[in-house]
């Protein structure tokens, strides 16, 4: 009986001192199992700052290169000879100011003149009736005079690319009527002015 009351008291002794064992054993491995995790933790933090820290960088990278693409001239690109335009005509210019003849009438002569080649508007303006006739006649043959001069062009192969007619200075005067009364007349001056060029073969 005594024999069997000390091994129970063995037991008992020995049970705790087991239960210190295992908890001992049990603390490392799980001090173990978290310090890895932290660690990984730790490290997964440190690579989002690094990150972090290299966004800006990138950003001012991305700024500095568009400022100097905005600051470097757009290249011109040379165009090959053959692709120039073809040169325009030359365009031989006179005027006459101060043309005695109301707008409204010379502007009959010069629609049916524009367009015209240089030597039927000459017959057409030798030979009609009207006032303007004349003055326009006149300015046409300077034109033509002037392209043989400055221009070194041939004046009889030219044609009207444009003329006008546009309004001078009013002269105004009044003629005496009946009972001492006076009636206002108007005399209206004209500026015209033609253009010729060569005929296009």
């Amino acid at each position: 009986m005594a024999d069997d009351k000390k091994d129970a008291k063995a037991k008992k002794v020995a049970k705790p001192a087991a239960k210190k064992e295992t908890k001992a054993k049990k603390t490392p491995a799980k001090k173990a199992a978290k310090k890895p995790a932290a660690k990984k933790e730790t490290s997964a933090k440190g690579k989002e700052k690094k990150a972090d820290a290299k966004k800006p960088a990138a950003k001012k990278e991305a700024k500095a290169k568009k400022a100097a693409a905005k600051k470097e001239p757009a290249k011109k690109v040379e165009k090959a000879p053959s692709a120039k335009a073809p040169a325009a005509p030359p365009v031989v210019k006179a005027s006459a100011r101060y043309v005695r003849i109301a707008p409204r009438k010379a502007r009959l002569i010069a629609d049916q003149v524009r367009g015209m080649h240089i030597e039927k508007a000459r017959a057409l303006l030798q030979f009609s009736p009207r006032g303007a006739a004349q003055p326009i006649h006149k300015l046409i043959n300077s034109a033509a005079a002037n392209a043989e001069n400055n221009h070194d062009l041939i004046g009889d192969e030219m044609r009207v690319a444009s003329i006008t007619v546009d309004e001078g200075p009013t002269l105004r005067r009044f003629r005496p009527r009946a009972m001492g009364r006076a009636t206002p007349i108007n005399k209206r001056t004209s500026h015209i002015k033609v253009a010729l060029t060569p005929v296009e073969d």
